[in-house]
């Protein structure tokens, strides 16, 4: 892994993964992950988080190496997830004396996962806006709850003028992944904290009076420059907003010939003018893939074959994750199709009611097995509702 290079003081101490599949045992990461973990090094010495199991080896190392025989006085704990905070039990017993900084929350939760005997002593419980000085450097707590459990905080260090904003501003991939940055966190976001968007907007207002140089998050590349790029992201993302300009098609067929449509629906948008049209086969397509482009773009068709009087699993699976997240403020097209009784479109519409200012537009084309010339007209009409 390349050398990460926060300051003289603040040193980096995580890991890549590269071997990961399963990010929570559901996300697929093509690229890995990394685990961050920091340490500051002053009159107090602050350890910022400890790492999964899967890096334990390779994460004691690094701290033994930042520390060069110093003890730390403090560990952090932003989130108690366990790809952060399972080394937790690990770090006392190697440091009997070091103190644990949390919230009451965090105190609440830590017996579920570690038996520690001396809590009460060790335990040292900050609220929003508590400051810890640590010499040089004074760190600044922030609660920010339901980002996205209930004890996550970031800490603001003033000197440096750091943010250790949790999983906030993350991504997925390892810091050796040569990539864009906003694919996949804005995959990482919709998927993991894309619920709890008034609590983003939250954040955002706390931190909009903070003079911010640098943003270290739990997951993904530390950020140094244009930092407004990233904080208005996070601002279009956590108001439900439509990101980019385009149109979304999310296809659930079972023989081809619901896809088909949908291709031809592409054709007719892109003739009709569309800039960008992006088709999915949700048979195919990374579940949490599909969340995010359904997120990104402001109007979005959903199309599905009827399976035993339902919709095709494949988008029942999209539609309930995206109810799950919140998901608001979008002008949507529905397709159907079935041979004997097509019923898809009643069971997308039904979950689509309980949605925030979802938008519906009018025809709702239901083809018979194979298109024809009457649903192109079909298609037609509803590409010309869709781009209004």
């Amino acid at each position: 892994m390349k050398n990460i290079i926060i300051s003289d003081d603040i040193k980096y101490i995580g890991a890549d993964d590269e071997e990961l599949d399963l990010f929570e045992n559901q996300y697929i990461v093509p690229n890995g992950v990394s685990y961050n973990s920091y340490v500051i090094l002053d009159e107090k010495i602050a350890i910022m988080e400890t790492i999964d199991k899967r890096k334990t080896t390779e994460w004691l190392e690094n701290l033994e190496k930042a520390l060069n025989g110093k003890k730390p006085d403090y560990l952090v704990i932003s989130h108690l997830e366990p790809d952060h905070a399972y080394n937790i039990g690990t770090v006392v017993e190697k440091y009997p004396n070091i103190k644990l900084i949390g919230n009451n929350k965090t105190f609440a939760f830590l017996p579920q996962f570690f038996d520690i005997k001396d809590l009460e002593e060790r335990k040292i419980e900050v609220k929003d806006g508590d400051i810890i000085d640590l010499g040089k450097h004074k760190l600044h707590f922030i609660m920010a709850p339901m980002i996205h459990w209930p004890e996550v905080m970031m800490e603001y260090e003033e000197t440096e003028k750091i943010l250790f904003s949790a999983d906030g501003f993350g991504k997925f991939g390892t810091l050796n992944t040569n990539e864009d940055w906003d694919c996949e966190a804005r995959r990482y976001y919709f998927n993991i904290v894309g619920k709890y968007g008034v609590q983003v907007q939250a954040l955002l207002k706390k931190a909009s009076n903070l003079d911010i140089k640098i943003i270290c998050p739990l997951h993904g590349p530390i950020l140094r420059e244009n930092l407004s790029y990233y904080i208005n992201k996070y601002d279009i993302w956590s108001k439900y907003e439509a990101e980019s300009e385009g149109i979304y098609i999310a296809c659930a067929s079972i023989h081809g010939n619901t896809y088909k449509a949908c291709e031809k629906l592409k054709e007719i948008l892109e003739q009709k003018g569309a800039k960008k049209v992006v088709l999915a086969d949700l048979s195919r397509e990374d579940f949490a893939e599909a969340v995010e482009d359904s997120f990104r773009y402001g109007k979005v068709i959903f199309a599905s074959a009827t399976y035993n009087m339902e919709m095709f699993s494949p988008m029942r699976n999209l539609l309930m994750n995206l109810k799950e997240k919140n998901y608001q403020n979008r002008k949507i097209g529905i397709i159907e199709n079935g041979t004997w009784a097509p019923n898809s479109a009643k069971c997308m519409k039904e979950i689509l009611s309980t949605m925030k200012n979802i938008e519906i537009v009018e025809p709702i084309v239901t083809i018979r097995s194979t298109l024809k010339q009457s649903d192109i007209e079909k298609l037609n009409e509803l590409a010309e509702e869709i781009l209004k």
